[in-house]
């Protein structure tokens, strides 16, 4: 009998008879600098295309996995924004009311070991060029009007803030998002931590990946499926 590992190892293989050499390899190249070692979370996002521009930085720079906690407003992608880089990523809701949504979130982060920094423009939090990279970090965003919950302020790891030399205390969550990233990205990317996707991570997102590749995947993977059965 055929097990679910082999069952995928097979569609993959399958799916990749219908995929470009230079689209197998492009896909190659991505995964090997895909990481889970850093996550980014957006807490109570008002502005739809904020939070997309942030997806978007994220898929750019190599970040697998972006947590959205919904405690009062609902997140749905701009696809304007996007420009289809939310197919890329995984996007993790927390749905719930009031600041449950970040409870929960921050209690899943800290059982797979992230350690959690709240961005924060007061000055007493650590610049984020100050950052160790010796642990996974979970860099949470608050939303564009009044910043991080008090509860995230509370249960954060560490503050950290984004050194400013003008007059103006703060930068679009966009462009902070991705200043934080460029601060930390290449420091984990340089180092022997182990901050790239298991195989067993690789096997699974490519296979995502292939399906979204695919035209008419939903008949062929059915069509596929039936011939292992058989």
């Amino acid at each position: 009998m055929v097990t679910e590992a082999e069952k995928n190892k097979l569609l993959t293989q399958h799916l990749a008879n219908y995929i470009t050499d230079h689209k197998k390899e492009f896909t190659e190249r991505v995964l090997s600098l895909r990481t889970r070692y850093i996550t980014v979370v957006l807490e109570g996002i008002v502005q739809a295309q904020n939070a997309s521009a942030v997806i978007r930085t994220c898929e750019c720079l190599g970040v697998q996995d972006v947590h959205v906690v919904e405690n009062e407003t609902r997140y749905a992608v701009n696809k304007n924004v996007v420009k289809g880089s939310y197919k890329w990523i995984d996007l993790i809701k927390y749905r719930t009311h009031a600041t449950s949504g970040t409870q929960q979130c921050f209690e899943a982060l800290k059982r797979k070991g992230y350690k959690i920094l709240v961005t924060d423009p007061a000055p007493d939090g650590k610049s984020v060029f100050e950052i160790p990279v010796t642990e996974k970090i979970a860099l949470v965003m608050g939303n564009e009007l009044y910043g991080i919950t008090d509860y995230a302020r509370a249960h954060a790891d560490e503050k950290v803030h984004i050194p400013m030399q003008g007059f103006t205390e703060s930068l679009n969550i966009s462009v902070s998002a991705a200043l934080c990233l460029q601060a930390l990205l290449p420091r984990i990317r340089n180092s022997v931590l182990p901050w790239q996707l298991t195989e067993t991570e690789k096997d699974f997102i490519r296979l995502q990946w292939y399906r979204k590749m695919v035209r008419r995947v939903e008949i062929m993977e059915r069509e596929f499926l039936k011939t292992l059965v058989g």
